[in-house]
This record gives structure tokens, C-alpha cells and sequence, in this order.
């Protein structure tokens, strides 16, 4: 019986979701309501179209030459990839076996860890692990649920020692904070598979998706960090050992 999943959209020839030239498909659906969602049309879990692990592959196959080339390959995203580990499993054991690079982009919002996502986590060659807040407090007032499957997550990784690159939205007045800053250079000093952690400068790319919803859009006014505290904060994080860039 083939495995299908649920799809929101692809991006054949994606730059910034893991290293190289990468195939990006957008999964439907997720469980964290962050104010800042750029994905938002990605929430509904019965949303998009579904597609089955061969149809993926056909289409992924058409850009080896271009994965070859780059050091790219495959990357789930979304939404949450997670919320079908038997499909996402499945994709990247089939890219695996045709030598194409997998990669795993989640808010790791995951409550347990069954056979299937084990598997998946597995068959995943990189994590591009988003944490938004260290905070439990502020993380929940910023995305409507808990940091610590996250953090969870983040400390499997290191115990298995898989690859891992840490992505941090910045968001001036929510995630800025020195104290907060110190907090997560203090949480990835001790793991060794981190390769680097990625500061993503909040925007408002996709905030004209909230008013198709009719949904309330908080941070309207809300401008992107400047470069000083970009700065700031990769020094903040540089006195920790841990190497980020923007």
C-alpha cells in the first residue's frame, strides 16, 4: 500500500532550508499558533493535497544533477513535517536510496517518540531544529503551546549525536532579551551535533496571509531587527562557544 501525505506546496530549487540546492515540500498542517507565522494558510492538518511517497519521488528526481551539484538534496518542512512521520520516513528512506540528502525542518513539537517517529528521525541526514523561546512562559504566549517538546527533542538529537542546525526567529520586544539570549547559548553549549545555530530576522512577508483567514495580525507595526542587535546577540551567543550567523 503506498503512503501518501498531506502537501501544502513545493519549492523545487530552495536556497535557505538546509545546505545546497534542496527540493523544499511544505507539509499541511501544525500545532503551534506563533503571532509571527509567515505559513499561516499551513495550519489546517485536513488542508492541501495529498501525494504519495512515488509521486514525490518522480518529481524529486528530475534535480539530482542540480543536488550533485550543490550539496543539496531534500527537505520537509512547513507546517510540521512531523505530524507524518510514516510519510516523511518513508520519502527520505526512497531518497536515501537514491544517494539524495535528507533534511528535517521542525518546531519539534513532538509528545512521544513512537517507532515511526524514530524512524523518521532516523532516515534524516540533517535537523534544522526551529526554537522560538527559551522561556516557557514567553515561548507560550508567543506560539500558544509549551517549549519543552522542543527542548526536548534538541537533547535526543544531542544523545544520538545527529546533525543539527538551531533556527532562531528574532523578534524585537519578544525573543531579544539578553536573559533570553544567554539561556539558549547556555542550553546548546554542551552538544556536540550542533553545526550552527541560523538567527532569522522576523518580517512581514506573510502577514497579508492573516487577512485572507480574517484572523488578527498582532505585530502589524512590528519592524525587523536591526543589525545591532543581530550583532549583539551572535556576539551574546559567540561568549557561549556557540557559532551563529544571520
Amino acid at each position: 500500500m503506498s503512503i501518501t501525505g498531506r502537501i501544502h506546496s513545493v519549492e523545487t530549487c530552495g536556497t535557505t532550508d538546509g545546505p545546497g540546492i534542496r527540493y523544499i515540500l511544505f507539509m499541511q498542517g501544525c500545532l503551534m499558533r506563533c503571532k509571527y507565522c509567515h505559513n499561516r494558510d499551513t495550519w489546517a492538518t485536513k488542508g492541501g493535497y495529498e501525494l504519495s511517497v512515488e509521486d514525490v519521488m518522480k518529481d524529486v528526481r528530475r534535480y539530482r544533477r542540480f543536488f550533485k551539484s550543490s550539496g543539496g538534496g531534500i527537505t520537509a518542512s512547513g507546517g510540521e513535517a512531523s505530524l507524518q512521520p510514516a510519510f516523511i520516513g518513508a520519502l527520505f528512506e526512497a531518497a536515501r536510496k537514491d544517494g539524495i540528502h535528507t533534511c528535517l525542518d521542525t518546531n519539534g513539537y513532538i509528545k512521544r517518540y513512537t517507532s515511526e517517529i524514530k524512524a523518521m528521525i532516523d532516515a534524516t541526514d540533517l535537523m534544522l531544529l526551529d526554537i522560538k523561546q527559551m522561556n516557557d512562559e514567553k515561548h507560550i504566549e508567543l506560539t500558544k503551546v509549551t517549549n519543552r517538546y522542543t527542548l526536548k527533542l534538541a537533547q535526543y538529537l544531542a544523545d544520538i549525536n545527529k546533525p543539527a542546525w538551531i533556527r532562531y526567529v528574532v523578534v524585537a520586544g519578544w525573543t531579544d532579551a539578553d536573559e533570553d539570549i544567554r539561556a539558549l547559548g547556555e542550553f546548546l553549549q554542551p552538544m556536540q551535533n550542533i553545526e550552527k545555530v541560523e538567527l532569522l530576522p522576523f518580517h512581514q512577508l506573510g502577514s497579508h496571509k492573516w487577512e485572507v483567514f480574517r484572523d488578527n495580525y498582532e505585530f502589524k507595526e512590528l519592524k525587523p531587527p536591526s543589525k545591532e542587535s543581530l550583532d549583539h546577540i551572535v556576539a551574546v551567543l559567540g561568549e557561549y562557544g556557540v557559532t551563529a550567523t544571520y
